[in-house]
């Protein structure tokens, strides 16, 4: 499947964002704040999806 130079650009922009709340989750393992970030990671990567699939909804290059 053929995708935009916009379509990369939001993925990498919630990859990045998923990594670190992953990371810190991992670092801080047993903590709260842990917790809280590996739930805002499944959180922002279902985010990602939904802004990817109307993206490919909405993008003539895309779809």
């Amino acid at each position: 499947m053929k995708t935009c130079r916009r379509f990369a650009t939001i993925k990498a922009d919630f990859g990045r964002d998923v990594s670190f709340l992953r990371g810190h989750a991992e670092r801080h393992q047993g903590s709260a704040l842990a917790k809280t970030s590996a739930k805002s990671a499944v959180s922002v990567k279902r985010n990602m999806a939904r802004a990817l699939n109307t993206h490919l909804d909405r993008c003539r290059e895309c779809g």
